[in-house]
């Protein structure tokens, strides 16, 4: 992870973003306020606003500016959550991580958003992604690889009741939707692979 690009990484992750929010939006007005999508697109480009900022900083402080910039600019249920991941990431992360250290990490921060959304796997949320690629980075999966196992997670939303958020309301309506914020979470996956690749 030594060769790290961040502002190019911010970048990548707030165009995938705006290329998927009317995407995400819709998953959201299905099942939750609608507003997932505009909410991701308006943080990540305030994060991108701020992308060589950030890129000077050490990794773990520059991942817990960005958590803090979500927080403040994502709104909704998603600002917290994302924020969390990002600021338990950069507060358990080492400046120049190996995989073991990254792994160790993200597992952290994903007991953190569990913590803050009082949540946990299979109650049709982020988590639902998250875990599956902490699973698969533990395994020594390639970056292809995690982002395949993400996507799928998201795809297994679908069947889930929503037991956690504005979709827990729906009850049994809110099976055969995929979750917003699963989505959201299995794209930015994606995007990171493809940026650190191997590296990861």
């Amino acid at each position: 992870m030594a060769a790290l690009d961040l502002a190019r990484l911010i970048k990548a992750a707030a165009d995938t973003v705006a290329a998927h929010a009317e995407e995400l939006t819709a998953l959201d007005q299905a099942i939750g306020d609608g507003d997932h999508g505009l909410n991701m697109k308006r943080g990540f480009e305030a994060v991108r606003a701020d992308a060589d900022a950030f890129s000077v900083k050490p990794l773990p402080e520059a991942l817990k500016a960005i958590g803090t910039k979500l927080v403040m600019t994502v709104g909704g249920a998603s600002g917290p959550l994302f924020g969390t991941l990002f600021m338990a990431l950069g507060k358990e992360i080492p400046a120049d991580p190996d995989r073991a250290s990254l792994t160790a990490a993200f597992g952290k921060a994903i007991e953190a958003v569990a913590a803050r959304g009082k949540s946990q796997v299979g109650q049709k949320t982020m988590l639902d992604v998250l875990q599956p690629v902490h699973d698969a980075l533990a395994g020594g999966k390639t970056a292809a690889e995690i982002a395949d196992i993400a996507d799928a997670a998201a795809e297994a939303t679908v069947p889930m009741k929503a037991l956690r958020g504005r979709a827990s309301f729906l009850g049994e309506r809110s099976i055969g939707h995929m979750d917003a914020g699963a989505r959201s979470t299995a794209l930015l996956v994606r995007t990171v692979g493809q940026n650190i690749g191997a590296a990861a």
